[in-house]
This record gives structure tokens, C-alpha cells and sequence, in this order.
């Protein structure tokens, strides 16, 4: 369990100023994450990457000379939002264009993603490469779907010695593409990890047994085995590695491979130095040369005790790129490298987003949406533990917390707002906004975007008809099947879609707004509590298959209570 914390929903704040603070020669804090306190030549390529806190020293510790210019950091398990990858990318570029790299989760390619097309669309030149080298995670046939684990070292080590050298974006961006596709990790788990805060663990393993093909979010393994030997687990890592060879690799004796052997947070060095024993033995024997292995934590995920094995695959490029200088907190290869710091930056600037006060009619209406989003913000807090119960079985047990942060920013953001004037349009965009950027995630990314959507159809010039309302609802509703997911997929969109219906069919029908939100939230409700029928389709719920049938999504229980909060609130007289 993790011990040594404040509030829990400061960890990652308060961790990221804490690592600032002891590492001020490598790194400054930037709006979103960490940037290099160095400089770098006017024209070259800046390598920004990022994810989810909780992974040190993925990923503020990689940022350094020979590596990433900066670094997005995410709440706990959460990925960055767009607003912090694209901070930190603008304070990280230096005219030769921006490679955003990250691991392969829902949450990260929709924030990045965006990020991206913020960045195209502020004249930054972009490219994006996910690393996905989990063999576990999904078939080779759809190795695209694969999650990113240790191989993000790979990747990022290679892509950023390739910038360092001046090499242009297009370069550096197809060597950290090669990189990726010659890279391949397995594990295993022996105990879960624990989020700080929790009383239990986001999973368990029984005694003596391992889960294997854990993820670093706490996902639990694809099976099950009685804990092995050390040579017997260096067995199992470099048999199922050597079967996934990739199809760019010559199965020849000669072939030079980087090991990797990863401790996920509470395995000692001395047992994975024995453990690697069996793995340069193994690889040797199969006529496989290895050079420069690395054997430590490299990414992590809290105090997970569990083990993963990473073979970089080589050519003559990527050698020569995997053997030149870095230097940053938490890696350093070859010899010292004179840098200069930056100038010191003052920050001066009022953050607070601008508000264009609205109508009259708008902001009596900004009030009432204020007041249903702390009432949401209410219901979040009373319910986060037992939405994180649920997530633990059917998700990554994060979704409590990480709808806590979200909408905990949110609230303060729409007091703000409506305090300054704003109309309800602009109320529900600025919490959206500020939902979006603190919660980070997956549902971090839609919950911004259903705000913003409810807020554009609203707008800040009259108090809204039931009528209006619906329409709006619909709005968003549209605003997150953007994100791919359909009924039956066992998401939050099981239950919004029939919200949706409900709602627009009793508007419709001349019902008033009051009458018709509740039968739309119990429909909503009924819904997400048959999602427990349901087998998970997408995201990081898709890899516990039959293990979540059984218990509802969380994303759609959140959504139905939040519906039921936001009624009360309808409910009270204008």
C-alpha cells in the first residue's frame, strides 16, 4: 500500500513539485507536466511523451538531453488532457516541429490526439508514434490494439538520441516507429497495486500464485500460474518473447537484441538481477547477442510487485542510437554532456478563462447549471469509492477518483464563471474545460466534451426552454459516440443513449422539464444496472472479458447518478 501522502487527491501535485524540487538541474514545471531546464539548438525536433502518474520514472524522469524534451503527467492513472499535452509541447518546441510518443491507452490517444490537432492548428508541425508493445494485451493480428509498457524506454530513448542529433521530424518520427515495431514485453504480477488513499489493493493474486500479462494500471492478468523459480519465470518471459519475433527481424543466430528487465514497483533489484541471470543465459543459448541490457525500475506502477521482460530488437541505426549519451533524473548512458539552463521565466499570467458575460435570462439560467454541478460534484464524492469497487472489477479501478477530480475542478471552475457573469453557455464550457483538464482519462476527455456541447447548443443569450435543453442533450450525446463506443459496448453510453430518448420523446410530447429529466434518469439507471449483463468492448475493461460480466460499468452507474443529482437541482423552483 502506498503510505506516505497528504490528501489523497494531491498526490500527483504534490509528487510532480516534489520531483521538480529535487531535479531542478534536469527539469523545469511548465502547465501540464515538467519541461527540460536545459536548452536545446534553435530548429531541432522536441520529443514530448506522457501518461498517467504513478509510473516514475516514466515519465518526468526521462526528460533530459538525449530524450524527451518534455513530459505531459497525468493524474494517477489518468492520462493528460489535451490542454496538458499541448501546454507542455508548446513549452517544449523549439522550431523543428513536435513527436508526440505515448503508450497505447483509449484515454491517451484521445488526448494526445487532440492535442495534436491543436498544435497543427497553432502552425506546430506534429507527428505521433504509440508505443505498443504488450504481446499480452492483444493477438499479433491486432497488434495495433496492444497496450505500452516498458518499451516506451525503447522507444523514447531512440527517438529522442535521433533528435538530438539533429536528425528532421520526419526522420526521427520513422525511427521511433521502427523502434516500436521491434519491440515486444511480456509479465507478470504478483500483488496489485494500491492507489493512495485506498484501503485495498485495485486487485488481488491469490498466495503463491502470479497473474500473468498484468498491466501497469492495475489491470489484472490474462491467467494465472503458481509462482516459479527465478530461472523458471526467466523461462516463461524469453519463451513467450521468442515466439514474437518481429516481422522485421531475421530469426538468425547473430541477431542483437537490448534485454530489458523491468521490477514494476515492489520486486528488489537483487531478484531481478537473478532473474536476468536466467535471461542472458536463455537468450545466449538461443543464439540471440545481447547488448546493453538495462535491469532496474523503468516503469513502474506504484507498489505493484511484478516483473516484465522487453527484447529490442536491433539493426545497425538503432544500436548506434540506443548506445548514445543521455542524461536525465532517472537515465543516463555514455558520458557527461555540457548543457545550458534556461533563462528563468516569470509566470504572471491570470489563468482564469475569459468570460463574455451573458444576458440576464443567461446567467439566472448560469446560476441554476452552477448549482446542479455542485450537486454532481456532491453525489461524485459520496459515491467514488464504490465506483472505484466497481471500476477495480469491470476497469482499472481509477474511475471514482478520477470523476472526483474532475468533477471537484469543475465546480470551482462553474462558481467562478457564474460569480464573473458568464452566461450558461459559457458556464458549462469553462467547467468542461476544467473537468477535462483534471481529471484526464478517457472519461475525462468525453465528460469535457458532452459539457462543451451542452453548453455551445444552451449559449449565453436566453434562459433555455425544455425544448432547448433536449436539443442540447442530444448535443452531447452525439459528442460522446464521437469517441467510437456504441450500445452494448458496456460503457457510459449504454445509459446516456436512452437518457437521450427518454428525454426528447417526453419533451416532445409536451411533458415539462421536471417530469421528463425523471423519467429519462430512470431510464438511465435502469440502464446502466443492465450493463452487469453486458461484455465489455472497448477500453481497458475489453481485456477482462468474462471476469466483468457480472458488474455494471461504472461509467454508466456515474452517469445515471449524476443525472438523478442534476434532477434535484431541476426540481427546485426558479
Amino acid at each position: 500500500m502506498t503510505r506516505l501522502f497528504n490528501d489523497p487527491a494531491d498526490f500527483a501535485d504534490e509528487a510532480t513539485d516534489g520531483f521538480v524540487a529535487a531535479n531542478a538541474r534536469w527539469v523545469r514545471k511548465v502547465h501540464g507536466g515538467v519541461a527540460r531546464a536545459t536548452t536545446s539548438p534553435e530548429g531541432t525536433v522536441a520529443l514530448v511523451v506522457g501518461g498517467g502518474s504513478g509510473h516514475y520514472p516514466a515519465f518526468g524522469g526521462l526528460v533530459g538531453h538525449g530524450l524527451a524534451a518534455g513530459a505531459a503527467l497525468g493524474n494517477l492513472f489518468a492520462s493528460p488532457s489535451a490542454q496538458q499535452v499541448t501546454a507542455v509541447a508548446k513549452a517544449s518546441e523549439h522550431g523543428g516541429g513536435v513527436l508526440l510518443s505515448y503508450g497505447n491507452y483509449a484515454g491517451d490517444v484521445l488526448n494526445f490526439d487532440a492535442a495534436a490537432r491543436a498544435l497543427a492548428d497553432s502552425g506546430i508541425d506534429v507527428r505521433t508514434v504509440r508505443v505498443t508493445d504488450d504481446v499480452a494485451s492483444a493477438d499479433r493480428t491486432e497488434a495495433h490494439k496492444r497496450r505500452g509498457i516498458a518499451g516506451d524506454l525503447c522507444v523514447f530513448k531512440v527517438a529522442g538520441a535521433a533528435a538530438e542529433c539533429g536528425d528532421d521530424l520526419d526522420t526521427v518520427t520513422a525511427i521511433a516507429t521502427r523502434a516500436n515495431d521491434r519491440t515486444r514485453s511480456f509479465g507478470v504480477a504478483f500483488s496489485g497495486c494500491s492507489l493512495p488513499g485506498a484501503d485495498e489493493p485495485l486487485f488481488t493474486v491469490p498466495e503463491g500464485r502470479m497473474a500473468i500479462g498484468m498491466g501497469i494500471h492495475g489491470e489484472r492478468g490474462i491467467a494465472e500460474a503458481d509462482v516459479p523459480t527465478a530461472d523458471g519465470l526467466a523461462d516463461l518471459l524469453v519463451d513467450k518473447l521468442l515466439t514474437e519475433l518481429p516481422e522485421t527481424v531475421d530469426a538468425h543466430a547473430g541477431q542483437r537484441v537490448v534485454p530489458i528487465l523491468n521490477g514494476l514497483g515492489s520486486v528488489k533489484y537483487e531478484e531481478l538481477f537473478v532473474v536476468f541471470n536466467a535471461v542472458q543465459r536463455k537468450l545466449t543459448a538461443a543464439g540471440v547477442v545481447v547488448v546493453e541490457p538495462e535491469v532496474g525500475e523503468l516503469v513502474t506502477s506504484f507498489d505493484m510487485a511484478g516483473v516484465s521482460l522487453t527484447l529490442f530488437w536491433l539493426d545497425d541505426e538503432l544500436e548506434h542510437l540506443w548506445a548514445a549519451p543521455a542524461d536525465s533524473p532517472a537515465y543516463r548512458k555514455g558520458g557527461a554532456v555540457s548543457q545550458e539552463q534556461v533563462a528563468p521565466e516569470t509566470l504572471a499570467a491570470d489563468e482564469r478563462a475569459r468570460v463574455t458575460p451573458g444576458t440576464e435570462a443567461s446567467q439566472a439560467a448560469a446560476a441554476r447549471v452552477a448549482a446542479a454541478i455542485t450537486a454532481i460534484r456532491v453525489t461524485i464524492d459520496d459515491h467514488a469509492d464504490e465506483l472505484g469497487r466497481i471500476d477495480a472489477v469491470a476497469g482499472d479501478g481509477d474511475h471514482g477518483i478520477g470523476m472526483q477530480r474532475g468533477s471537484t475542478a469543475a465546480d470551482r471552475a462553474a462558481q467562478d464563471a457564474a460569480a464573473r457573469g458568464a452566461g450558461v453557455g459559457s458556464v458549462l464550457a469553462i467547467a468542461g474545460d476544467a473537468w477535462s483538464d483534471k481529471a484526464g482519462g478517457t472519461s475525462g476527455a468525453i465528460w469535457g466534451a458532452a459539457l462543451e456541447a451542452l453548453g455551445r447548443v444552451l449559449g449565453d443569450d436566453q434562459r433555455p426552454s425544455a425544448a432547448t435543453v433536449a436539443q442540447a442533450v442530444h448535443a452531447a450525446v452525439e459528442a460522446v459516440l464521437a469517441f467510437g463506443a456504441v450500445p452494448g459496448d458496456k460503457t457510459m453510453v449504454d445509459a446516456i443513449v436512452p437518457f437521450d430518448q427518454v428525454l426528447t420523446d417526453r419533451v416532445a410530447a409536451g411533458e415539462d422539464l421536471v417530469s421528463a429529466w425523471s423519467a429519462a434518469s430512470a431510464a438511465a439507471t435502469a440502464a446502466a444496472d443492465a450493463t452487469a449483463d453486458l461484455l465489455p468492448k472497448m477500453g481497458r475493461a475489453r481485456t477482462h472479458g468474462e471476469d466483468a460480466v457480472g458488474t455494471p460499468d461504472a461509467g454508466a452507474i456515474s452517469f445515471a447518478l449524476i443525472t438523478a443529482a442534476v434532477l434535484s437541482t431541476v426540481s427546485l423552483p426558479a
